[in-house]
Formats: C-alpha cells, sequence, structure tokens
C-alpha cells in the first residue's frame, strides 16, 4: 500500500511538470522543490520537502547512578507539502502528507484500520476584507508551541506541556480575523468548531463537538517572517517585538482521555463521554537575537472518573492538570544558538502520578536558517516517585 501511496504521487508530480500549460520555477533551496503556475493566472502550486533525522540515548538517573542506556535512531519526520491558491489569490489552500512511521502511526478501528497519511487538507477563503474562513483538516488554534511547525522548532522537539495537553488537528471549520488597534498594535482573533475526535478519523463525530477560540495581542506589529510562530530570532529583530495570547477550548462530551487526543473511554454502554475544557495562556518576545517563550495550560473536566451506568468505575480517567513552559534562547552572528527550557507538569490528585520537571539544555547550527540545521539538546526529568531519566538527542533537518 505504501509502495502505490509513493507511486501515485510521483506519477502526478511528473504529469504536471510535464505539462505546457504553465510557468515552472525552481527556487533557492529552502523555497520548495519547484513552484507551478498557471499562465491564466488561476492557479499555484508549490512543493516541498522535508525530513528529520533524530538520534536519542535515555539513561536511567536513580540516585545519580547512569544504567540502562536505551538508544535509537529513526527517521523522525518526512513530508511533503502542497500549497498554492485555486482560482483566486484569495482562495487559497494547503496539503501536508506524512510518511514516517511516527507520522503515519495510531490506526485503528476509528481510522479505518488504514496509517494516518493525511496532516493538513485544508482550503482558506478570504470572503470579505480581513476574515479568512479555513475548512478542513489541520491544527486547532490552541498552544502556540504546538502551531510553531515541527521544522521550525528551537530545541529538537516539543515540550512535556505540549505533549501531555495540545489540541493539536481536528477536521472542521475555523474562522479567521485581524485588524488595527493602532498604527501598530494588531489583534487576531480565531474561532473554531471541530469534529473533537483528532485527525483522519473516519467513524464520524462520536461525542459531541470542539470548539476552540484564541487571541492574540501584539502591541508593537507583526514580527518579520511570522517569527511569532518560528522559535530562535534568526532574523534578529531591530525593534523589540512582543505577542501575548490565550486559547480555550471546550470539547462537549468528549470520549477521549486527553480532549480530541489520546485514548477513548468506554464503559458497559459504548463511549464514556465528559465535557473536558482546556485553557492555554502564551506569550513570545524577540529582540536582536534574543528569544523568550512562556506558556500555560489548565486542562479540567466535568466528570474526569469514567463510569459505567451502575456508577462502577472503568479504570479511564481524563488526563488533567496544569503545565507551565518556559524557554529562551540567544542566536550569536555566526548563527550558533543557546537555549534552555524549563517544563513542569503538575496532574490533578486523583491521577496518581505526581509531577513532571524537565530541565533542558540545548545547541543549534543554523546553516540556512530552519531549512538547513543540526540540533542537540540534553534534558534531564525529575519523577515524583519514579524513575529519573536523563536524556541526549542529536537530529539534523532539511527541507526543500
Amino acid at each position: 500500500m505504501m509502495k502505490n501511496y509513493l507511486a501515485t504521487i510521483v506519477v502526478l508530480v511528473l504529469s504536471i511538470s510535464t505539462l505546457s500549460a504553465q510557468e515552472i520555477t525552481t527556487p533557492k533551496f529552502g523555497k520548495g522543490i519547484f513552484n507551478l503556475k498557471g499562465k491564466d493566472n488561476s492557479w499555484s502550486m508549490k512543493m516541498a520537502a522535508r525530513m528529520q533525522f533524530l538520534g536519542t540515548s535515555i539513561w536511567d538517573a536513580s540516585n545519580g547512578n547512569y544504567t540502562n542506556q536505551e538508544s535509537s535512531m529513526l527517521v523522525r519526520r518526512a513530508r511533503l507539502k502542497f500549497s498554492g491558491f485555486a482560482y483566486s489569490p484569495k482562495l487559497q489552500y494547503k496539503i501536508e502528507l506524512g510518511l514516517s512511521n511516527r507520522d503515519i502511526s495510531g490506526a485503528s478501528i476509528y481510522t479505518n484500520n488504514a496509517p494516518r497519511y493525511i496532516l493538513d487538507a485544508v482550503i482558506k477563503w478570504n470572503f470579505y476584507e480581513n476574515f479568512v474562513l479555513w475548512v478542513g483538516q489541520t491544527k486547532l488554534p490552541g498552544n502556540r508551541e504546538r502551531i510553531v511547525s515541527s521544522g521550525n522548532m528551537q530545541l529538537v522537539d516539543r515540550s512535556l506541556l505540549n505533549k501531555r495537553f495540545n489540541i493539536d488537528r481536528d477536521m472542521g471549520i475555523q474562522l479567521r480575523h485581524h485588524f488595527n488597534l493602532s498604527d501598530t498594535f494588531i489583534v487576531k482573533e480565531a474561532f473554531s468548531i471541530a469534529q473533537g475526535e483528532g485527525r483522519n478519523i473516519t467513524t464520524g463525530n462520536l461525542g459531541g463537538f470542539q470548539y476552540t477560540t484564541r487571541v492574540e495581542f501584539l502591541p508593537f506589529g507583526n514580527f518579520t517572517s511570522k517569527g511569532d510562530y518560528s522559535g530562535g530570532d534568526l532574523k534578529r529583530e531591530e525593534s523589540i517585538k512582543w505577542a501575548f495570547a490565550a486559547s480555550y477550548d471546550l470539547n462537549n462530551n468528549a470520549v477521549k482521555n486527553r480532549s480530541n487526543q489520546g485514548a477513548y473511554m468506554t464503559n458497559d454502554t459504548g463511549f464514556y463521554q465528559t465535557n473536558i475544557s482546556t485553557l492555554f495562556v502564551d506569550t513570545m518576545l524577540k529582540y536582536k537575537g534574543f528569544s523568550f517563550m512562556g506558556e500555560y495550560a489548565l486542562r479540567d473536566a466535568a466528570d474526569p472518573i469514567a463510569k459505567n451506568s451502575d456508577n462502577s468505575l472503568t479504570g479511564d480517567k481524563v488526563q488533567t492538570g496544569n503545565s507551565l513552559n518556559l524557554m529562551s534562547g540567544y542566536l550569536f552572528k555566526n548563527n550558533w544558538e543557546l537555549s534552555g527550557r524549563y517544563t513542569n507538569v503538575t496532574y490533578d490528585q486523583f491521577l496518581s502520578k505526581g509531577a513532571e520537571n524537565q530541565y533542558t539544555v540545548g545547541i543549534s547550527k543554523y546553516i540556512v536558517g530552519h531549512k538547513l540545521k543540526v540540533q542537540s539538546d540534553l534534558s534531564y526529568l525529575d519523577l515524583v516517585g519514579k524513575t529519573n531519566q536523563l536524556m541526549y538527542r542529536l537530529q539534523i533537518d532539511i527541507h526543500f
């Protein structure tokens, strides 16, 4: 199946590239493999590809004795992306496909037992002034770190806050808008209604719908090259750029233990359903090579302990609690960057998980910005009542 899928993509690309009714340009490295544009200016397509190669070593760190080393090497991400406009520049689209095992994992009866190739499949219609309607599957307007592309991260991967509480991708509609309070003060709003089950679900809406809203404030204007959603200050902002935002998500009658993520909760009548709410507050600041990002997440549920019809416990529980994530770095003029991150996760007491504290230091070399870079980090994970861990990671990114 995988071979057939890739063969179809190759045939499609070759077929498009041989047509004579459009202009074809080959951009410089990092700007896509090729750009197509119809001669009548009625459509365009940019194709890009990227890969991440990751090596990881983990040691148990009990009582200062570092033992039981565990090592792995893998293709962390391998992706193809298509974007452009159709009919009018006001009608844009994006398709992103994941090809690595990590990208397509998670097959279940709810995804028709099929690999989850599709990450994004969304159209964006600028139907009136600053209003844009999104339709399809894409990231929900949740925490900032999740919205930052995995190819534009400041450290090797996202934090524990994101891993435990993010709301990731889903299928639905989003309304986006922005306006100016002054010449420089910009306000951006987003509202989403989604299925609430996560990406690539084929069985329909199992509970209620998921509602997400996000408001973002940029007092000093836009960041250079959308730097408010990119790790590190690679553009070396000449004046202070600052963004702060809040998102609120309500998953009505959610059936998964992490809102639209995690495992399904079942009971003797089918699915256990409860309302799950998640709050995010975040900020980003950049100035002359210095960057800082902070996030806070809080998740709660109407009844987080799953029950059968006779009120006996099923064993399933909603993963509720809160988390704080702080990250900062400085980019030197030779494009080496030193960065650090602290993340705390505190679960609600009924989960009996204790708390998690992770301390990370990283070093990155940006050869061609985020398009070609080498990143390495060292993390110490402090687990209450469990074995602590020391983790070292080395990752290479290449984006065409």
